[in-house]
C-alpha cells in the first residue's frame, strides 16, 4: 500500500520537520566534535612520535580507542545501564571485516607512498580520501548529492589541499603517489562500510574497529622490526588513541547515521585546520597566510554544506530493520502495548510509502535519484 503525505495533519507535519532539523543539528554537532577530537592527534602524536616508531604509534592509537570505549563499555554493563542500541548481528559481518581490513590496508599503501614521494606531495594527495568517500557514496551505495553539496565538498577539498601545501616547488607526481591514492580509496571504501554499520551500537563498533585494526596494525609494527618505547610513552599515546580515535570515531560514525557518509566526510575535513591551531597554541607553529584563506574557504563550504536543503518525492519499499528510535518521525508508525514513548530499539517494519519532505541519506533515505 502506497500511502501519500498530504493526507497528514499540520501539526504532524511540523512535529516531523522540527524532529529533522533538530536531528540535523546535533548529527552535524556531532561530525564538528568528531573532527575536533581527530584534531588533537597530530599535534599530540608530533610529540610522541620523538619516542614511538611510527607503526606502533598507529598499533598504540587503535588500540587506545578500542580499550578505552571496552572499558566505558564494562562500565556501563556493570552499572546495568539500560542500552538502547541495537546490537551487531552476523548480516553485518562483511562490513566489519571489511572496514577492519581496509583499516589496516590503507596504512600500509600509505607508507609505501611516503617511501617514494615527498612528504608535501603525500600531505597534498591525502585530502584524496573525501573526494574518493563522495564518489563511492555516490556511485556504489547510491547516496544522494546535489550540486550545492558538490560544491561544498569541492570547496573543503581545495581548503585542505591549501593547506597541506608547503613548497610549491616540491610537489611532485610519481609511482609512490598512486599509492597514496589507492590508501585514499581504501579510506573512502571503508568511511561508506562504517556509514552501512552507523544504525548499530556505536560503542560495540569502535570497540571492534579499535582493538582489530590495532592488532593489525602491531603485526606490521612487528614485521618491520621497529624499536618498542618506554611504558609511560606507550601509556601517553593508548590515551591519546581514547580522545583521538575512540570518541572521535564514536561521534563520526553517530553522525553518519543521520547524514550519510559523504556529508560527515567533508565536516570531519576540519579536522586539520583544527590541528593547525593545536599546534600554534602548543608547539608554537605560526599561523600562515595560506591557513587563513584555506579557513575562509572551509567557511564558505561548511555553510553551504549546512544550509543544503534536499526535498522531492520518494518511495520506500516494506523493510524491516533494527535499530534505535523513537515515534516523533514520519517513519516509525508502528504501535506498542503497552504503548512505550522515547528512544528505544528492536526489530520493527516500515510499510511501503510514498511521500515528499526534507531529508537527509539517512538509514530511512537510501533511494536512487534521477
Amino acid at each position: 500500500m502506497v500511502e501519500l503525505w498530504q493526507g497528514k495533519s499540520m501539526k504532524t507535519i511540523g512535529k516531523s520537520k522540527l524532529n529533522l532539523e533538530n536531528q540535523k543539528v546535533k548529527a552535524i554537532f556531532m561530525a564538528v566534535l568528531a573532527a575536533a577530537l581527530y584534531g588533537l592527534s597530530s599535534p599530540f602524536s608530533k610529540l610522541l612520535l620523538v619516542k614511538i616508531p611510527p607503526a606502533l604509534m598507529a598499533a598504540l592509537l587503535y588500540l587506545g580507542a578500542g580499550l578505552g570505549m571496552t572499558i566505558i563499555f564494562t562500565i556501563l554493563t556493570l552499572r546495568k545501564v539500560d542500552k538502547v542500541e541495537a546490537k551487531i548481528t552476523k548480516h553485518e559481518m562483511p562490513f566489519i571485516f571489511a572496514m577492519i581490513g581496509l583499516d589496516i590496508a590503507a596504512p600500509i599503501l600509505l607508507m609505501f607512498g611516503l617511501l617514494q614521494s615527498e612528504a608535501a606531495s603525500v600531505a597534498l594527495l591525502n585530502n584524496f580520501e573525501i573526494v574518493a568517500t563522495a564518489l563511492i557514496a555516490l556511485t556504489i551505495f547510491k547516496e544522494g548529492i546535489g550540486k550545492r553539496m558538490w560544491i561544498a565538498i569541492g570547496l573543503i577539498t581545495i581548503a585542505s589541499i591549501l593547506l597541506s601545501i608547503s613548497d610549491l616547488n616540491h610537489l611532485t607526481f610519481s609511482l609512490g603517489s598512486l599509492w597514496v591514492l589507492l590508501a585514499c580509496v581504501c579510506w573512502g571504501f571503508e568511511n561508506n562500510c562504517t556509514r552501512m554499520l552507523s544504525i548499530k551500537d556505536p560503542l560495540q563498533i569502535v570497540i571492534i574497529k579499535g582493538i582489530g585494526s590495532g592488532l593489525g596494525s602491531l603485526l606490521i609494527w612487528f614485521l618491520m622490526k621497529e624499536n618498542t618505547a618506554e611504558f609511560i610513552y606507550i601509556l601517553y599515546a593508548l590515551i591519546l588513541g581514547f580522545f583521538a580515535y575512540g570518541l572521535s570515531i564514536f561521534f563520526y560514525i553517530t553522525a553518519q547515521r543521520y547524514l550519510g557518509a559523504s556529508r560527515v566526510s567533508a565536516y570531519y575535513a576540519a579536522a586539520p585546520f583544527i590541528g593547525v591551531l593545536i599546534s600554534w597554541i602548543i608547539l608554537k607553529e605560526g599561523i600562515t597566510s595560506t591557513f587563513l584563506l584555506a579557513l575562509c574557504i572551509m567557511i564558505i563550504g561548511a555553510y553551504l554544506a549546512i544550509s543544503e536543503v534536499h526535498k522531492h518525492t520518494h518511495y520506500h519499499p516494506y523493510e524491516v530493520h533494527e535499530h534505535k528510535h523513537n515515534h516523533h518521525d514520519n517513519h516509525h508508525n508502528h504501535t506498542h502495548d503497552p504503548e512505550f514513548d522515547g528512544e528505544h530499539s528492536h526489530s520493527h517494519a516500515h510499510d511501503p510509502v510514498e511521500h515528499e519532505h526534507d531529508h537527509l541519506p539517512d538509514i530511512h533515505h537510501h533511494h536512487q535519484h534521477k
